[in-house]
């Protein structure tokens, strides 16, 4: 019982790390990354439709990232996308491909992507918080209907908060080390 409330618990836990890992990859710091592209979506025929799925994404250097469309009546419509962005990219377009130069970030925009990893920093937290919530009501309401026992319940709630300690510890370690890279020129 305390086990699959505990299972439970932790696929919670590590699935709001792994969306805030993802989010994390759409933060620019001062490299190219085909990763910051994975939120932009572009009108194909009709449908919104991931850049990565109309285009070959590709990174040249550290400064330059490429897309070539599989069709070229989509440059226009990509550029456009991602000119709408708030990327902070005005990405150059010819009749093959539209390029990405990255520029480098001012120290302005270097604190104000800190602060970004901040704000989702705390929204990870509270999701694994609010998937130890769940699991401790669970447990106490196991106890009331005499599942399980007062020491069972003490040893859930136990484990519980030790598995809130080391995702918690987890979304720290992965924030620092992205306002890190953040900061570093």
């Amino acid at each position: 019982m305390i086990n699959d409330i505990t299972k439970d618990a932790e696929g919670g836990m590590t699935k709001a790390v792994e969306s805030f890992k993802r989010d994390l990859q759409k933060i620019r710091t001062g490299r190219a990354n085909t990763s910051m592209l994975d939120g932009i979506k572009v009108d194909y025929y009709g449908t919104p439709t991931p850049v990565n799925q109309v285009a070959t994404v590709q990174v040249v250097d550290a400064r330059l990232i490429t897309v070539k469309p599989w069709e070229k009546n989509m440059i226009a419509v990509i550029d456009k996308a991602i000119r709408a962005s708030d990327l902070g990219i005005n990405p150059v377009a010819d009749s093959e491909l539209v390029r990405l130069p990255i520029p480098p970030l001012t120290q302005e925009r270097r604190k104000e992507l800190a602060k970004s990893v901040g704000k989702q920093t705390e929204e990870a937290k509270v999701a694994v918080r609010s998937a130890r919530r769940d699991a401790m009501e669970m447990v106490k309401e196991a106890e009331k209907g005499k599942e399980i026992t007062e020491d069972d319940r003490k040893k859930g709630e136990k484990s519980i908060q030790d598995l809130t300690d080391k995702y918690i510890g987890q979304i720290e370690q992965i924030a620092k080390d992205k306002e890190k890279e953040i900061m570093e020129l």
